[in-house]
């Protein structure tokens, strides 16, 4: 899988490439190759390079702000949970409720993920239920800033929810997709034009510069939906920090579960 993830895109351009080759031995062979190289030439195709770039930038500045968002969620849901642990009660019973909505949310958040289906209603609905919880630890007379901290981590959450689900649903520019293909278009048609001599050096320079510009745009286009998981896409964020988090919160119950056992049997040998 590491390979196929570091190579796909690659091999897809280099097979498109293959493909093109084939017109361009006809062309070559039949003397149709009659476009001259020069400074007109060099620029247009200096151009496409240049404008299919720019949109690469733009396209990787986003997906490296959303790399940033497995770990944050990681450590929002991580907070509530562990402040849960905290809070001053008399009765445990609202604080466990709290954490299985906590876990409850962490798993719909990482099935969204790997199911690629992001249902902003459904967490909506999971997130709600860790407010009403909220609300009945403020009724349980807990210090208010306890209960803005989980507010706040809560908030937090729900703010890259809505932000991931803009991302998905959204393309970065059609119209510059739409350039980008166009230009690369243009660069490959007029490449299977030019005449350059000696013939394995017109090929070299053709597999190269076609295989370059495709893949870019295979590259744009997989970035452009960061949180794509499946094994035909390329270009994914990375979210083992929440799967790690599951294992977290499993041996944080058996803590506590062992604590209470620990706790118990005293008091029984008391009596």
């Amino acid at each position: 899988m590491g390979f196929k993830k570091k190579w796909g895109i690659m091999t897809k351009a280099v097979v498109l490439m293959i493909i093109l080759l084939i017109p361009r031995t006809i062309i070559d062979f039949y003397g149709f190759d009659g476009v001259p190289i020069n400074t007109v030439v060099g620029a247009f195709i200096s151009g496409a390079i240049f404008t299919i770039a720019i949109i690469f930038a733009g396209t990787f500045t986003d997906f490296k702000e959303s790399e940033k968002v497995g770990g944050e969620l990681a450590a929002a849901l991580k907070a509530l949970y562990n402040d849960s642990r905290v809070l001053p009660l008399a009765d445990e019973a609202p604080a466990g409720v709290f954490r299985a909505h906590v876990r409850d949310l962490h798993r719909k958040i990482y099935k969204c993920f790997m199911e690629n289906a992001w249902n902003l209603p459904e967490l909506n609905h999971e997130m709600n239920k860790i407010n009403n919880d909220i609300r009945v630890l403020s009724y349980a007379n807990v210090a208010p800033p306890l209960i803005a901290k989980l507010r706040n981590e809560l908030g937090a959450i729900d703010k890259m929810a809505n932000r991931i689900d803009v991302i998905i649903r959204t393309d970065f520019i059609p119209a510059a997709y739409a350039l980008a293909e166009v230009a690369t278009g243009g660069v490959i048609l007029l490449l299977l034009f030019i005449k350059i001599d000696p013939y394995l050096e017109g090929v070299i320079i053709f597999a190269v510069i076609v295989t370059m510009l495709i893949g870019l745009l295979f590259l744009i286009r997989d970035m452009d939906n960061p949180f794509e998981f499946g094994a035909h896409t390329y270009a994914d964020v990375d979210m083992e920090t929440l799967v790690y988090l599951e294992s977290y919160f499993d041996s944080q119950d058996a803590e506590m579960e062992k604590l209470k056992i620990e706790t118990i049997q005293p008091v029984n040998n008391t009596v």
